[in-house]
């Protein structure tokens, strides 16, 4: 390991450490996490017993539900790859998650390296790993914000965005299985409305988000699971998910099942992991650069 491996080392350590015991924003070790169980279902080490308990009670009532996850990530690197090819050169990645390789900023600057990225995410340890693991390519920029899809205003006004993204360009605004986490008290069609209406002409917005549409019975025991964790899951139909894009033009093929959207192979089963996915174009043209 290379003295700089080691530095990391002793600073995600130390910051998690101080997490843990409620600093740095506070992290409860005793209470679930959407972004810690998704990585224990994406194999990683970035998770506690009660993340692991409540996705093995989930894996009981859904055992495809790792499988989901995969899926559910892998569209994200299609998604990303086909923005990066229209020639999208700034992205807002919202409910980033743990890093996971390929991490959106390796898939966009792989196309294009001056793509630049904001990771938006309100837990801290998620944040402890980014900024010490997620470096931009040196043609292009990541950067990081500690805030909550709920508070939508103040995340728009963060200098952070302000200081990263050219407000006059198209931007991608990324939320995969992120808008699931809001309740319906929190009103997750307006919150995305305002999004489209601080993007530019000609932005994008790739949407993923579980629902019962494809199998009932099954997301109604992951919800009744999540619930008694105290987590918030809200699965959403497609007529809701197709909501959120507001008047902005899908691309081929359209709101569909994630297995569907743009694969690499056709599935064998279409259904078998329940999320609606979709990306949408803001009509319009953007401003000459």
């Amino acid at each position: 390991m290379a003295a700089s491996d080691g530095s990391y080392l002793q600073r995600v350590g130390a910051v998690a450490a101080a997490v843990s015991r409620g600093g740095a924003g506070g992290v409860n070790e005793h209470v679930a996490h959407s972004a810690r169980v998704y990585d224990y279902w994406l194999g990683g080490k970035d998770n506690f017993a009660v993340d692991r308990a409540v996705g093995d009670a989930i894996k009981a009532a859904a055992p495809g539900v790792p499988m989901m996850v995969r899926a559910n990530r892998d569209w994200m690197v299609r998604a990303t790859r086909f923005l990066a090819g229209e020639g999208i050169r700034q992205f807002l990645d919202i409910g980033t998650g743990f890093p996971t390789v390929p991490n959106l900023h390796q898939v966009a600057q792989g196309v294009a390296p001056q793509c630049r990225v904001v990771y938006v995410d309100n837990d801290p340890l998620v944040l402890v790993h980014a900024r010490a693991l997620l470096s931009s390519d040196s043609r292009g920029r990541c950067e990081y914000l500690d805030a909550d899809l709920r508070h939508v205003e103040e995340m728009l006004i963060s200098p952070t965005l302000a200081d990263t993204f050219d407000p006059d360009q198209p931007v991608a605004i990324i939320l995969a299985s992120v808008l699931m986490l809001l309740a319906d008290d929190d009103n997750p069609a307006a919150v995305v409305d305002r999004l489209r209406n601080w993007a530019p002409a000609g932005s994008y917005l790739a949407i993923s988000h579980p629902t019962a549409d494809l199998d009932p019975k099954a997301m109604a025991a992951i919800v009744d699971v999540t619930e008694s964790s105290g987590m918030t899951f809200v699965p959403r139909s497609a007529e809701d998910v197709a909501e959120m894009f507001g008047d902005w033009d899908f691309v081929e093929p359209g709101l569909v099942p994630v297995l569907t959207w743009r694969p690499e192979t056709p599935p064998e089963d279409p259904d078998a992991a329940y999320y609606w996915t979709g990306v949408a174009r803001k009509p319009g043209e953007p401003a000459a650069q």
